[in-house]
């Protein structure tokens, strides 16, 4: 059970992003669908425990060392490979230059502080723990997102109340068309993209078909619940939400000081996690010497300091969408997977 634990924590690590705990992503695919979003939230919490379960049983019959060796299940040709391969690792770096762009993105909201100070501290932890590879990122989750998830539950229990579930009907939203459904799809496909090479990472700790059960209702059910609790936090908001980049945090810290620090801890380590989670996997299919590990660490950790100046609602609202197209790919390609086993 204890690998179990262990396994989850580092998957809902990777998945409670800054884009997840500050409440962008939650309003993007969610929120602005009012009673629909709720449903949103099910559907894309199902198709990632699929996705879980199905990557693992994968990584477990064929024996996958990394995410190239993955993506050779259903791709043949080795130039097709080389290049959605090379595509989805750039996909992989730009997601953590979000998690960095979000940690500086807090420090100017919340202390006033200019945002590149924050990003270059993300930058320092995340490299340290990048030079223990995977054991790095196991023992940073097992510690830091039991008490994020413990943190978000109490945040809940607090803030919502049974005002907010029986006047559901106050959040319909005027949207009547069926883009809920079809952002809902692209929400779990684009958490997808990231988790994957997360998983592969993780196949040392998955023994059988009933642990990766486990694992997958565990994590659907965590993922739906905290959801609901952003979701419902947003509930709260009495200002134009779209001039909020973390309207979570907002939320925080209107209900009382202590709030604004019990969230901000959630804020933080929520993106730490996923920072390390989406480093650790990518320099794990990248590089394949300690030497060359490195140097990738020192890349990628400097690149992502120099393009945080973006801003992170800038770019969770333009590449979380597109991302969530390209995960659609995998999923069809993981559907089928079976047959070719």
């Amino acid at each position: 059970m204890k690998k179990i634990l262990k396994a989850v924590f580092v998957i809902i690590g990777t998945v409670i992003g800054a884009g997840f705990a500050s409440g962008q992503e939650i309003y993007i695919f969610f929120y602005q669908y009012g009673v629909n979003g709720i449903l949103g939230i099910i559907i894309s919490s199902l198709l990632l425990g699929f996705v879980i379960y199905k990557v693992l049983y994968i990584c477990k019959q064929k024996e996958v060392t990394n995410y190239k060796s993955f993506l050779k299940g259903f791709i043949n040709k080795e130039k097709q490979l080389e290049i959605f391969n090379t595509v989805m690792n750039i996909f992989i770096l730009i997601t953590f230059y979000i998690m960095i762009a979000g940690f500086g993105a807090y420090f100017e909201q919340q202390f006033k502080i200019h945002s590149l100070i924050g990003s270059i501290i993300l930058a320092f932890i995340c490299y340290f723990v990048f030079l223990k590879d995977v054991s790095g990122l196991i023992k940073v989750s097992q510690y830091v997102v039991p008490v994020l998830i413990g943190s978000l539950f109490i945040i809940g229990i607090s803030v919502i109340d049974s005002e907010n579930i029986l006047e559901i009907s106050h959040y319909v939203s005027e949207n009547k068309n069926w883009n809920w459904i079809l952002d809902s799809i692209l929400y779990g496909s684009y958490n997808t993209i990231l988790l994957i090479p997360v998983l592969i990472t993780l196949k040392n700790l998955v023994s059988n078909k009933k642990e990766r059960g486990i694992i997958s209702i565990l994590t659907v059910i965590l993922v739906m619940v905290l959801s609901f609790i952003v979701f419902f936090m947003l509930t709260k908001i009495d200002v134009d939400i779209t001039n909020l980049e973390m309207p979570a945090v907002y939320v925080a810290s209107k209900i009382s000081p202590g709030f604004k620090y019990i969230y901000g801890f959630i804020i933080l380590s929520s993106i730490l996690t996923t920072g390390i989670s989406l480093g650790t996997s990518l320099l794990e299919n990248i590089s394949h010497s300690k030497k060359k590990h490195k140097q990738c660490a020192i890349f990628i950790c400097i690149s992502a300091v120099l393009v945080s100046k973006v801003g992170f609602s800038n770019l969770v609202n333009l590449l979380y969408p597109i991302f969530g197209y390209i995960g659609l790919i995998q999923i069809i390609k993981i559907s089928f997977q079976k047959n070719r086993l």
